[in-house]
């Protein structure tokens, strides 16, 4: 049940509820902090068993995405919205439409983008509606699919462990790397691994997913789900859901490494504590992901490719400095990373109580040029 004692525990600041019943509309927007700025975070469709199942993703998707943005360095806020529904059969322009009007009523507090089952055309008719959408086609100046910076950044993650646990980035050649869950962000992040010369292991549920990695990499081992965590290989990645490192899943791990796109990879903070007591470096899951945000957050400032590329490599340094964080404090490789997050955070509020007169403004940068409706 979603009370004001929970939010408070979270820290959220709002969490708003969204229904347009002539196009089946149902879905829920969480804005957890923006102390750096407004709210960034994409928007996914799930046909969830129940409304407390999207609320209690949405609450811990939106943290999340606050500290993702402040641990990458990014003036933005955290934020996350999910549509309950069944994507292959409740999509609709008129849905997206719906959808896009509620987000311009929040004036700028939320900016979504895509996520979960949400394509580049549906976030288009979310654009029609409102200039607070990211992610947008790359003909209406947009960035387009996030999913190859996603996977770019996950491997500059990967780049550092293997720095930290092999001596050289360049390691991945004569690695093995198990990819769980080949979609959009997985395919991508197999072809980086093929590119730097990796053997590929995969696992996924979807037969279209599997079709597709058999014929873009032939030479890539299918194992089925439930062997995939007892299977040897040098580097875990999960790219699929999130808490596959568990109880049940840790002592079948045969791995040195764990680093992949999922969001909160762990089932519980604790699991950090237990893969650092078994030898295994786990990169931090809401860093290394951050390729997509970083790629997005330039967009209202004038998106290119190049200058995207050159903020998702940074990745691998903050990895590195987060591992010494971790070595020097003494403390699983999860709380070094928060604990770099919650810093900036906190050193932001205390500027904050400085008054700046009555034309400051606090707007995302680079929202006049192309918010033309603010």
């Amino acid at each position: 049940m979603l009370t004001f004692e929970r939010l408070y525990k979270m820290g959220h600041e709002e969490v708003i509820f969204f229904s347009e019943p002539s196009c089946g509309l149902k879905a829920i927007i969480a804005i957890h902090d923006t102390t750096l700025g407004p709210a960034l975070g994409g928007t996914r469709m799930w046909p969830y068993a129940s409304e407390e199942e999207a609320v209690e993703d949405v609450l811990r998707l939106s943290k999340g995405m606050t500290y993702k943005a402040a641990v990458s360095g990014l003036n933005l806020g955290g934020g996350k919205a999910v549509i309950i529904g069944n994507p292959k059969e409740d999509k609709s322009e008129a849905l997206f439409r719906a959808y896009g009007r509620y987000i311009e009523s929040l004036n700028g507090r939320y900016i979504t983008a895509e996520d979960v089952n949400i394509s580049v055309q549906d976030i288009d008719h979310v654009y029609t509606e409102t200039n607070y959408v990211c992610g947008i086609d790359k003909a209406n100046g947009g960035s387009g699919n996030p999913a190859p910076y996603t996977a770019l950044g996950v491997f500059r993650g990967m780049e550092a462990s293997a720095t930290k646990v092999w001596g050289s980035r360049d390691s991945i050649s004569s690695k093995t790397v198990g990819i769980q869950g080949v979609g959009s962000v997985g395919i991508e992040l197999a072809q980086l691994v093929h590119d730097a010369g990796g053997k590929l292991l995969y696992t996924d549920i979807s037969e279209e997913n599997i079709g597709r990695m058999k014929e873009r990499f032939p030479s890539a081992q299918y194992i089925a789900p439930e062997k995939f965590y007892g299977t040897e290989m040098d580097i875990y990645a999960p790219c699929a859901l999130g808490a596959t490192i568990n109880d049940e899943t840790i002592p079948q791990l045969k791995c040195q490494i764990v680093n992949g796109a999922a969001n909160n990879q762990l089932a519980e903070d604790r699991h950090g504590q237990v893969l650092k007591d078994k030898g295994i470096l786990y990169s931090p899951d809401y860093l290394i992901n951050a390729g997509g945000l970083m790629n997005v957050s330039i967009e209202f400032e004038g998106w290119n490719d190049y200058k995207s590329r050159r903020m998702i490599d940074t990745i691998y340094d903050t990895t590195l400095r987060i591992f010494d964080m971790s070595e020097e404090r003494n403390i699983p490789v999860n709380e070094a990373t928060d604990a770099l997050a919650e810093e900036r955070l906190d050193s932001m509020k205390k500027i904050q109580t400085t008054y700046l007169g009555r034309g400051s403004d606090h707007r995302f940068p680079g929202t006049k040029a192309r918010h033309n409706k603010l």
